[in-house]
């Protein structure tokens, strides 16, 4: 039970969030309304999936530094992780999109640049699954993982920021917190976010307990 204390603080927290979030009184903003409840989930996901992005990259950055085929098992995991959660977040504000934007889809830069940065990380699924030699593809996937992972900083914050966009904190609009997250809000977000991250923590290792017995077992 003590080796498993984060997974239950893990099921806690997303109970709350769920619960909480869902029966909470929240700030009655212009065209957001009840839609602000997608904070919880979208956008808590995005530094949910940062987290186990960074965590991938050190993992290879690891492997880089000293070989050893966990870390690689490692890296792939929690990048699978990172891109699961990648994908429910794009996938949650294109939910929040349609009914503030008007379309689910408006080509927004923040938008387009999120789905380019999870094309990269699934093209690093897609590379792991086209080399034959274990070796050669812990190494090229190593080096490919870190290149991904200094994309994201661009193309989600950087890029956005200097052009015209919807979305909060790019293009001149006001951040996130700074219009739509209060005291309420944030006793929320935040165990959403370590709620999430834990979750994405918790697929990871499963992950990785399945792919050193499928590795035992082809041996």
């Amino acid at each position: 039970m003590k080796k498993n204390w984060w997974k239950y603080l893990c099921v806690l927290l997303l109970l709350y969030v769920v619960i909480g979030g869902l029966l909470m009184d929240v700030p009655r903003l212009h065209i957001l309304n009840e839609s602000i409840r997608n904070t919880f989930f979208h956008a808590a996901l995005w530094p949910s999936m940062m987290i186990l992005l960074l965590i991938s990259g050190i993992y290879s950055v690891g492997y880089i530094i000293k070989p050893a085929a966990v870390r690689d098992t490692a890296a792939s995991e929690f990048a699978k992780s990172g891109i699961l959660f990648g994908v429910l977040g794009l996938l949650t504000g294109m939910i929040w999109a349609k009914f503030t934007w008007g379309s689910a889809w408006s080509g927004d830069p923040k938008q387009n640049n999120a789905a380019i940065a999870l094309l990269i990380y699934a093209a690093y699924l897609i590379l792991r699954g086209s080399l034959k030699d274990p070796q050669q593809r812990s190494r090229i996937s190593a080096v490919y993982n870190i290149l991904a992972f200094a994309t994201l900083i661009p193309l989600l914050y950087i890029l956005p920021a200097q052009t015209d966009s919807l979305h909060p904190g790019s293009g001149g609009n006001a951040s996130f917190g700074d219009i739509d997250l209060d005291n309420r809000l944030r006793a929320v977000f935040y165990p959403a976010v370590i709620g999430w991250t834990l979750l994405g923590v918790w697929f990871s290792t499963l992950g990785i307990r399945i792919q050193n017995l499928t590795n035992k077992w082809d041996d």
